[in-house]
This record gives structure tokens, C-alpha cells and sequence, in this order.
């Protein structure tokens, strides 16, 4: 009796460990990586690439952007829909050049990269998260 008891005992301890490390085991497992890119300008002139990924709630992005160096600028643009709205902003570059962000609440992740300004020479429009 005393051994039928203690192997119950014993087995219902090792199923609520289990129990307890399933949420765990689970958030590391939805840990993913996405890899996108090139991504050119509608002149093929720059392109970007990166690499968005979420960890304890919160979406990172590392970027590279590359173009010639000397004279007209590239620029990558991000559209984040975060907290119920919608931001963009961007960042331009000669040469090559890496950067990164990062922000909670985000649902939505898209890019563009434009060549010589702001809003000139873009390409297509890519969602990355």
C-alpha cells in the first residue's frame, strides 16, 4: 500500500513539473526568426535586408542597407502598426549601413526602400512581421 502510494505520489509530482514547464517549453518554441530581403528601389540603386524576430513581447528588427557610395542617398522606410495605430519612419544612408529597433505592441511590420530621396525611386512595399 505504501509503495502504490508513494509511486502515485511521485508520478503526480512529475506531472505537474510537466504541467508547469509546458507554458515555457511553448514561448520558446514560437520564437522565430524572420529573414527578409533584398529589397530593392524601383531604380534597383539600394536595397535592404534584415531580420525581425519577437522575444518577451517585443519585436526587434536589425536592418542593412546598401547603395553606392557617393552622391544620392538610399532610404528605408518601416510602417509598425503598434498600440491601435499606425507610425512610420525611416532613415536614410550612403554606402552601407546597419541599424535596428525594437518596440512592444506591435502587430504589423512593413518596409520599402526609396533611392536619391525621401519618397523618389521606391519599390515595393514588403510586410516583414
Amino acid at each position: 500500500m505504501r509503495k502504490t502510494f508513494a509511486i502515485a505520489a511521485l508520478a503526480g509530482s512529475m506531472a505537474v513539473t510537466g504541467l508547469a514547464l509546458s507554458p515555457a517549453a511553448a514561448q520558446a518554441s514560437t520564437h522565430s526568426t524572420t529573414t527578409w530581403g533584398k529589397f530593392f528601389s524601383s531604380d534597383g540603386k539600394a536595397y535592404t535586408f534584415g531580420k525581425t524576430w519577437k522575444n518577451h513581447g517585443k519585436v526587434f528588427t536589425k536592418w542593412y542597407g546598401v547603395d553606392k557610395v557617393g552622391g544620392k542617398k538610399g532610404w528605408v522606410w518601416f510602417e509598425v502598426y503598434q498600440n491601435g495605430h499606425w507610425t512610420r519612419f525611416n532613415k536614410a544612408w550612403d554606402g552601407k549601413v546597419a541599424g535596428a529597433w525594437s518596440g512592444r505592441g506591435i502587430k504589423k511590420v512593413y518596409t520599402f526602400t526609396c533611392w536619391a530621396g525621401k519618397f523618389d525611386n521606391c519599390g515595393k512595399k514588403y510586410r516583414i512581421y
